[in-house]
């Protein structure tokens, strides 16, 4: 009698499905490079823009989307990663970007990020990080957690609306009257408004709203 073949013993290694998002395609290759084909990860897609990532998302309903922060024109990755936070089933969001400012690292916690890396990590963390974010865990290092805490703690500023309007409109260039005619209002409301940003901000000067807002992250 012919004996059965041995049980094959089974991969304790999770199968992850992974989607690359990134706007240059260098990068994407270099992040699919890092995952062979018979590992415990796959890409099952990238993509270039975040639009095309939640439509890949919805298509092949990945467990895990390590984006970049930055993605060109569109939206960028902190919307992405809400957007696909917002999906059902919902894949847990990895940011791995060049950026380590303490308002960006914040903002993608906020819309759902389950981790956060740079791109220097090593590809074991990077790894590393796909599987615990996949299994429900909060992936930042011991020096990002303590830095979120402080920044946290500390006092926001809050803009209003038409703040953030006027401010974007500052960030262009734009005059008061051209600014004044975009939001369909009058000069004189257009300065008012630009008191209260100055004031908020800690400035004097249009062109310090406009560094302070980018450095705060909301421009």
């Amino acid at each position: 009698m012919t004996a059965a073949p041995a049980a094959r013993p089974l991969d304790p290694r999770p199968h992850l499905r992974l989607i690359v998002v990134d706007d240059h395609p260098i990068v994407r290759a270099g992040m699919r490079s890092l995952f062979p084909l018979d590992g415990p990860v796959e890409v099952v897609g990238e993509a270039a823009t975040g639009e095309e990532a939640l439509t890949l998302a919805r298509h092949v309903r990945p467990d895990v989307v390590l984006c970049d922060l930055r993605l060109g024109d569109g939206i960028d990755g902190v919307e992405t990663t809400r957007r696909l936070r917002a999906l059902d089933p919902a894949p847990a969001v990895v940011i791995l970007t060049t950026f380590d400012r303490d308002v960006e690292i914040l903002r993608a916690v906020e819309a759902g990020a389950a981790g956060y890396l740079l791109k220097d990590a090593r590809s074991g963390e990077i790894t590393s990080a796909i599987r615990r974010a996949a299994a429900g865990e909060i992936v930042l290092s011991p020096e990002l957690t303590a830095r979120m805490v402080q920044v946290m703690r500390a006092p926001r500023v809050r803009l209003t609306d038409r703040e953030i309007e006027v401010l974007g409109l500052l960030e262009t260039g734009a005059s008061n009257r051209e600014i004044a005619k975009t939001l369909f209002v009058t000069e004189a409301t257009v300065k008012t408004h630009l008191v209260h940003l100055f004031d908020k901000l800690g400035v004097d000067s249009r062109s310090r709203a406009v560094a302070v807002a980018r450095e705060s992250g909301l421009l």
